[in-house]
């Protein structure tokens, strides 16, 4: 067996041998802090219409014809504390990915839960809205193209945090990323958001992101998969143009990015969309890289609940009667476009339509069906796919 799933069986025990459902699991008060167990686990399967690639090959190397693919997402183990006073602490591991999530320090200055300062490891305020959303509440099974290729999510690093419940500037400067391997390259983030209308079922948010970073002479490689995360081979791949293979010489030395969002909820009814642009600052002659992309989305719960607000960010409720549960369609278009004079790293548009239901205070299931169009030079891919998730988190 492999050692996350024995993780994950105990885990799953724990956490179905609680007295009742629960968003986390209340653990103990060990020197003035109340420490909480939460976990997500999910399973993704992807049916593939493809055009031209072996989508359905476990790696992108191993090309085995078939037309699915399915596969363990996440299985997320995160311990919690409150306290002493207003500190607060989290440390989170996914045991499918083998990776440190979350894990710092939180000091909260008063009674103020948006005047803060945090150190560790934490999702950057460079991310996207919906990276800096929790994840068990992701309105699509995958995440949109911009918060995949081009935003930085967790990073070590320290933050600060200034504001009220409509308004906050954050800053922060950050290294890599806790787990050996993975992301790399100190820089700094900004990140303003502002609700001037802020209400029970009745929000209007606009927010902007700045983030400037290092590569440390390694260069970037920028890449989108077709709406499907578990995908190994991508289409729209800007492959070695941007990194030190290309060229001692004109590799990237920085990397900048720009983020604009909004939000608007009314009743039942989620509107939301972000753009990002990033710069790739280059030696030598080559002239600097530029990329963008997006995505507008929009989701109506037809049990009629509506949507919260904390941190600049929409919060999904629970169902407002568990045993029927909360259900949900959604639409989202999606764009990106890394393709920019010599570096032809392709371009992608794509649609999804989905359905979500939340059942009860633990549970998750959903289906979606993505149309992809993608383009690189004179060559094209266009798969369609049927993807399907389920969700249990406590």
């Amino acid at each position: 067996m492999k050692p996350y799933r024995s993780l994950l069986t105990l885990a799953l025990l724990a956490a179905l041998a609680a007295p009742a459902a629960h968003a986390e699991v209340a653990l103990d008060v060990i020197g003035g802090s109340e420490i909480s167990f939460e976990g997500l686990v999910q399973a993704d399967f992807y049916n593939f219409d493809t055009d031209g690639i072996d989508y359905g090959a476990d790696v992108s190397t191993d090309l085995d014809g078939k037309d699915y693919l399915q596969e363990l997402r996440r299985a997320e183990l995160v311990l919690k504390g409150k306290g002493p006073g207003n500190i607060e602490w989290v440390l989170g591991y996914d045991a499918k990915d083998d990776k440190w999530l979350d894990a710092n320090v939180k000091y909260k200055f008063g009674n103020n839960a948006n005047h803060f300062i945090q150190v560790g490891q934490f999702k950057q305020p460079g991310a996207t809205m919906e990276e800096l959303s929790s994840t068990k509440n992701n309105d699509f099974i995958s995440k949109s193209s911009i918060t995949n290729s081009l935003g930085t999510p967790r990073r070590v690093g320290v933050q600060y945090n200034y504001g009220d419940n409509n308004w906050a500037l954050t800053a922060s400067y950050f290294g890599r990323e806790l787990t050996r391997n993975r992301e790399h390259g100190s820089g700094y983030a900004v990140r303003g958001y502002w609700a001037p209308i802020n209400e029970a079922g009745n929000i209007l948010h606009f927010g902007a992101s700045y983030i400037d970073k290092d590569t440390d002479s390694d260069g970037i490689r920028l890449r989108a998969r077709p709406m499907a995360d578990m995908v190994p081979t991508r289409f729209v791949d800007t492959g070695s143009s941007l990194t030190s293979a290309a060229s001692l010489n004109n590799h990237t030395d920085r990397v900048s990015v720009i983020g604009a969002e909004a939000l608007w909820v009314t009743g039942p009814f989620k509107l939301q969309g972000e753009y990002m642009t990033i710069d790739a600052q280059r030696y030598g002659g080559p002239a600097d890289f530029t990329g963008s992309g997006y995505y507008v989305s929009g989701l109506w719960n037809l049990t009629g609940e509506t949507w919260g607000y904390k941190a600049g960010v929409p919060t999904t409720p629970l169902p407002s009667e568990p045993t029927k549960g909360l259900w949900q369609l959604g639409l989202r278009y999606d764009a990106i476009d890394l393709t920019d004079g010599a570096v032809v790293g392709g371009e992608m548009d794509s649609i999804t339509a989905g359905v979500n239901w939340y059942w009860r205070s633990n549970f998750k299931f959903m289906l979606n069906y993505a149309m992809v169009n993608q383009e690189k030079g004179v060559l094209e891919d266009n798969p369609n796919m049927l993807e399907a998730r389920v969700q249990f988190y406590w």
